[in-house]
């Protein structure tokens, strides 16, 4: 074996920075903190690392919030004052509920309609043996909440142990709003109540739209349609409006940042005129990926990635070390299997669909994979580095 031959594949490091202020230069921000990490802990930056950053202290620097008042007068404007049929809401404390608040003081009633036994990204409402328990139908059974309740009482969340019916109905009561809770999963069930609808699911959302505007709905908007513009000088987002906000304050919400690919660019510049380095950046949210206890998949943002330089885009093109050393060269060992499977990596096409030797490998975009890594590096909580630098990802084998 060379003395020179690298003995680690894929590196994930959480590097620390400052805590960003609105008006924060970024991008100089997260190159210093990564270089400044490359000198004090002793690695070397090197071509296609990547360098990924989080949606929050991008919208933090960007100033990217918006207010309660500011939601409630975009849902004025679209839908007026009366009554609006919420749809597929995500049960969420910190993503939904200063929205709901928003929403509720726009006007006088909201009708929440709540897909069941969970919502999209897999938060239980009720569990699915209480259904069958209870011989209901999910595709088909529409529920009022004197039906739910009879059926199903009140049921906490797993995780956060908060009866969702019940805080949803606070949150609305308190802005001074009535409401009404319907439990379907059939979209075209809330316009038995009303045909102002706003449409709250996040990667549905587009076939929601499409099944209420073909059953003639009068008013249809989405969360992506609610601050897609500013509102009184508050923050937007132009392509997602409401969809990868969180909460800030009580009476605030972080939205999901916009007009990212300047700074992505601006980082990878920068990298590469300190350190001759072409590295690969990238904004991430939500990583792609289901907890397995709580059911929970993680992704209640629009998309994992907003902003990527362009040697991220596509997915891997990557062959299964095992179904070659089982097949191919189940005779071979040592350096003889060493050298043939590394011929074969050397050899192989730009595009192995349909090849079986790639069968096994993950046909996921670049940015869904590395965001997820990314999301499991850097947590949620308080760790403190808000940027990963990820190394090794596109080296194979042979390198």
């Amino acid at each position: 074996m060379a003395n020179n031959e690298r003995r680690v594949g894929t590196i994930s490091r959480g590097i620390r920075c400052p805590i960003i202020r609105e008006g924060d230069n970024l991008a100089e921000i997260v190159t210093t903190s990564v270089l400044e990490a490359a000198q004090y802990e002793g690695f070397e930056l090197r071509d296609r690392d990547v360098i990924a950053l989080t949606e929050s202290i991008v919208a933090r620097a960007q100033g990217n919030y918006a207010t309660i008042d500011d939601i409630a007068a975009d849902v004025k404007a679209k839908f007026g004052g009366d009554t609006v049929g919420v749809i597929f809401p995500i049960l969420s404390r910190n993503r939904f509920s200063i929205c709901l608040k928003g929403i509720a003081k726009a006007v006088k009633k909201v009708i929440i309609m709540l897909s069941y036994p969970a919502d999209e990204v897999g938060n239980e409402l009720i569990t699915l043996d209480m259904v069958e328990a209870a011989g209901v139908n999910p595709y088909s059974d529409v529920l009022d909440l004197k039906r739910y309740r009879e059926l199903f009482g009140r049921h906490l969340h797993e995780f956060t142990g908060v009866d969702y019916v019940d805080y949803y109905t606070e949150l609305v009561t308190s802005c001074g709003a009535e409401v009404e809770f319907v439990f379907a999963n059939q979209a075209k069930a809330i316009l038995n109540y009303t045909d102002h609808v706003l449409v709250c699911d996040i990667h549905t959302r587009f076939r929601t739209k499409r099944i209420l505007k073909e059953a003639c709905a009068k008013v249809v908007y989405g969360f992506d349609e609610i601050l897609n513009a500013p509102v009184n000088g508050s923050g937007f987002n132009a392509k997602y409006g409401l969809l990868g906000s969180n909460k800030s304050t009580e009476e605030k919400i972080k939205l999901f940042p916009q007009d990212c690919q300047d700074l992505v660019l601006d980082i990878q510049k920068r990298v590469l005129d300190a350190t001759g380095k072409h590295v690969e950046v990238m904004v991430y949210g939500d990583g792609a990926f289901k907890d397995p206890q709580g059911k929970i998949w993680e992704l209640a943002d629009p998309v994992v990635s907003p902003a990527y330089t362009d040697g991220l885009k596509g997915t891997p093109n990557e062959i299964k070390l095992k179904y070659l050393a089982d097949n191919e060269y189940k005779d071979l060992s040592g350096e003889e299997l060493k050298k043939a499977i590394s011929e074969s990596i050397k050899a192989k096409g730009d595009n192995l669909v349909g090849n079986m030797a790639s069968q096994g490998t993950t046909p996921r975009q670049l940015t869904d994979l590395i965001g997820s890594l990314c999301d499991l590096t850097s947590g949620s909580g308080d760790k403190g580095t808000p940027v990963v630098l990820v190394q090794g990802y596109f080296d194979n084998y042979t390198n």
